[in-house]
């Protein structure tokens, strides 16, 4: 299949990256209100670089459109390529609202089109490990689930873009932004969430932004489990913290650190579980994208493409649906009204 990006900067130059390494598919054209975005990527992976969207989307060999624009952008985006009979693959967060999702979603089915997300965070030997621990039930009865995304971005960050930190273009701070990667895994790993408090969610370190760079919420599960979201974009280390999520049931416990574990223990232990604790345990070294965020590896992002490559030749819906990429979209808005209204009780719908 042929891609064609909108959009540049690192996340741009990800997306090509992982284009690139796809057997059997690629980079074939880009358009950017960035010249030098979009001339990068011509210099490295030749793809037809335009400068009308109109024409990008007319090409009929352009088969799947990746998006990498300003988040509250997405949306426009997706609905042009679709109309115009594009697949299309949106990087997080799908769009900023619900509400936009719901229109996206309405109009693939429309158009009989692929719409799906960015959720690269999902695509990992641990990931995957702690995914089939959850579905063979090796906690035995949840009871807690809970993620922390404790990092750090400068004043320089939020000053580098003039959509960085607004309502509109960001939808959000360190959970939209930041946080939503861990969000999703949460949810992939502990179910449905029923319900949020936002506990609190506001700006402490960063000035000339509209959005939290601090936030914590209290959540319920469908399961009768509980949990904390906490997201942080103040959190200054030299290397960075791991984005960490952490399950426990009455049988188990499994803590994540990024790609790998900080704790994997059953009442009921295999043989496996020794070789894993061995081959994913964690280690020394700098955590991913938490204190700079063009620290991104392009071999999650691949694996999630050839998912919905896969998808989209077979006939089925991926992984990475935008009914998946929803689900995290409606966590952090019911967890943005609680916090404006004073910490009530949201049902996530």
């Amino acid at each position: 299949m042929n891609f064609g990006i909108i959009g540049a900067g690192s996340i741009a130059g990800v997306h090509a990256k992982a284009i690139s390494e796809m057997e059997g598919h690629s980079l074939h054209s880009v358009i950017s209100r960035r010249p030098e975005g979009a001339d990068s990527l011509k210099a490295e992976y030749a793809p037809i670089v335009f400068t009308d969207l109109k024409e990008f989307l007319a090409d009929e060999n352009l088969d799947v459109v990746t998006i990498c624009t300003p988040s509250g952008a997405h949306g426009e985006a997706a609905k042009l390529a679709l109309l115009a009979g594009k697949h299309v693959l949106v990087e997080k967060p799908l769009e900023v609202t619900t509400e936009r999702i719901d229109q996206l979603m309405h109009i693939a089915g429309a158009s009989e089109k692929t719409l799906a997300c960015i959720l690269n965070r999902r695509f990992n030997p641990a990931m995957d490990a702690a995914k089939k621990a959850m579905s063979d039930g090796r906690l035995g009865t949840m009871t807690s689930a809970s993620c922390y995304v404790k990092w750090f971005r400068d004043q320089a960050y939020y000053d580098s873009a003039d959509w960085r930190g607004t309502w509109a273009l960001d939808g959000g701070g360190c959970l939209m932004n930041q946080g939503i990667h861990a969000i999703d895994s949460l949810i992939h790993l502990a179910g449905p969430v029923r319900a949020v408090r936002g506990a609190a969610a506001g700006r402490l370190a960063h000035t000339g932004i509209e959005v939290e760079d601090t936030a914590c919420a209290v959540i319920e599960f469908e399961s009768g489990a509980c949990g904390v979201i906490e997201g942080s974009t103040c959190s200054w280390s030299k290397n960075g913290h791991p984005a960490r999520i952490q399950l426990t049931g009455n049988e188990g416990s499994i803590f994540m650190a990024d790609e790998a574990f900080e704790v994997w223990e059953f009442k009921d232990e295999t043989s496996a579980d020794d070789q894993l604790r061995q081959d994913l345990m964690k280690g020394a070294g700098p955590a991913l994208g938490a204190a700079d965020p063009k620290a991104i590896s392009y071999e999650q992002h691949q694996r999630n493409f050839e998912e919905v490559v896969a998808a989209i030749e077979e006939g089925r819906e991926p992984a990475t649906s935008a009914a998946e990429g929803r689900k995290s979209v409606a966590v952090i808005e019911a967890i943005y009204r609680s916090a404006q209204s004073g910490g009530q009780r949201m049902l996530v719908k």
